[in-house]
């Protein structure tokens, strides 16, 4: 089964570009740019992701990112990332970025933006792998905040493709981001939201009813809602779910409890993610093994589960098609 799912066309929906930060490349860039981390050795720094809940992962994931300074360090960063995409067959990727993690250290939007772009076209040509950029607002910070950091974003509109919002979920509901989001579609990006991670279902209703998300971004609990997960169903609505850190996180104590074959059963689209794979445990195809392993999924089921990821991607359908017919008769 891991050759199987080492094999399988796969798109990646829900990857955060600074959560991407293996300990090595965090020393060899705290060195160049002269930043002391928190830690005395790669193996010191890997042995801390041991996270009591978001939060706690939250800390490590701020102090860690403030290695990454240039253009140059942004497209390291990235193409990183990408080439072990490459290596796990992802063929198509949809990445999150946080501009206010680095506009707040004095970081120009423009070296942020054009940094992640430049690897993102190399990958295109070197690699085969195709993707979109989502700007992610910070919602523990303020509405104003990410209205400013959008005004910032606009003279590059042409680089992504979406926004989203992610960091610390629970007090920080998508009420509290209306205006941003209604002043992005008017733009006309496309919207997702991490909701119903460590928050509640309702926090899923309010993403879809006043964000007016098109996917949702963890979504895990809302199998506490019977009515949600009826209209989830009946709406098709993309669920980009990361098994690996939801049991790292302590959303769920073993991967056995996870809510993803239920969801699964339930008929929603369900699509498998890594989230932040050097502090969680595993890129894509990681997460593919430990579900499959922990519910003993079938060969239809991985395939589903990868189709459900071209179909939830914001590629045109033809794109989307030319990459379902690349993968194995379910």
């Amino acid at each position: 089964m891991d050759e199987f799912i080492a094999q399988l066309p796969k798109a990646e929906l829900h990857l955060h570009i600074e959560g991407t930060l293996e300990p090595e490349l965090a020393f060899e860039l705290a060195e160049k740019n002269q930043v002391t981390l928190p830690f005395k050795s790669v193996d010191d720094m890997r042995a801390a992701y041991n996270f009591s809940d978001l939060q706690s992962f939250l800390d490590l994931y701020y102090a860690s990112i403030s290695v990454v300074q240039t253009e140059e360090d942004f497209h390291d960063l990235t193409l990183a990332y990408l080439k072990k995409a490459a290596a796990q067959n992802v063929r198509h990727t949809e990445i999150f970025f946080d501009p206010q993690s680095h506009t707040a250290r004095d970081i120009p939007f423009g070296t942020v933006i054009n940094g992640i772009t430049a690897a993102l076209q190399e990958a295109q040509t070197e690699l085969g792998v195709s993707s979109k950029l989502i700007l992610s607002f910070l919602r523990h910070l303020s509405e104003e905040s990410a209205l400013e950091t959008f005004q910032q974003a606009l003279p590059f509109r042409e680089q992504f493709i979406g926004v989203g919002l992610d960091s610390s979920e629970q007090g920080h509901p998508p009420s509290k981001f209306v205006n941003v989001f209604d002043e992005a579609r008017r733009e006309g990006f496309r919207v997702v939201c991490h909701a119903g991670e460590e928050g509640p279902p309702e926090y899923i209703t309010e993403a879809l009813d006043l964000l007016h998300a098109e996917r949702i971004d963890h979504g895990v609990r809302c199998m506490e809602d019977a009515a949600l997960v009826a209209r989830l169903a009946e709406e098709q609505i993309p669920l980009t779910v990361c098994p690996l850190s939801n049991v790292r996180l302590r959303v769920f104590k073993t991967m056995s409890e996870h809510t993803l074959k239920r969801m699964l059963d339930a008929g929603l689209l369900v699509t498998v993610n890594s989230d932040d794979p050097p502090y969680f445990g595993g890129y894509v195809n990681e997460n593919y093994e430990a579900i499959q392993k922990a519910f003993d999924l079938s060969r239809d089921d991985l395939v589903k589960l990868a189709r459900n990821s071209f179909t939830a991607s914001f590629l045109s359908d033809e794109e989307k098609q030319k990459l379902i017919g690349e993968l194995p008769e379910s």
